[in-house]
């Protein structure tokens, strides 16, 4: 397993994009491309795991200034594809958030998950992620 980032432009997307879309079924190649050059001014970015060229995770994270944690690494997406699943995948990928969080200096890695997706819960309760808060929404337009 390789782990690599993905900026916008770079060829293994076509690998890495069917893989977020797993997680993120609205996402479309052109809305992909908007997110890439919106999100880059905010620090968002991308790091994969990859088999050769067959992409196995893919993680969208971004280190956040704020006054509840000071500084941290949120991660916006995390997902391992349904084929690689329960393979130690997820765990390397969040192992290198970890460490890109502890290199930039941040006191917290944050995340937040759907509440139905009670595997993933699984999966970052056996990570040592603890759930520490309620997140609330509201859809606009």
């Amino acid at each position: 397993m390789e782990i690599v980032d993905l900026p916008a432009g770079d060829a293994r997307w076509g690998s890495a994009l069917p893989v977020l879309q797993e997680l993120r079924p609205h996402l479309t190649a052109a809305s992909l491309q908007q997110v890439l050059r919106d999100g880059a001014p905010q620090g968002l970015r991308f790091t994969a795991v990859f088999d050769a060229d067959r992409c196995l995770g893919v993680a969208g994270w971004r280190v956040v200034v704020n006054t509840s944690a000071l500084r941290k690494l949120y991660v916006d997406d995390l997902c391992t594809t349904t084929a690689a699943r329960s393979n130690g995948v997820g765990a390397v990928l969040l192992g290198e958030l970890r460490a890109r969080a502890l290199s930039e200096g941040c006191h917290v890695l944050d995340l937040d998950s759907g509440v139905q997706r009670h595997a993933a819960h699984r999966f970052y309760l056996r990570e040592r992620l603890d759930i520490t808060s309620f997140h609330f929404a509201q859809r606009l337009g």
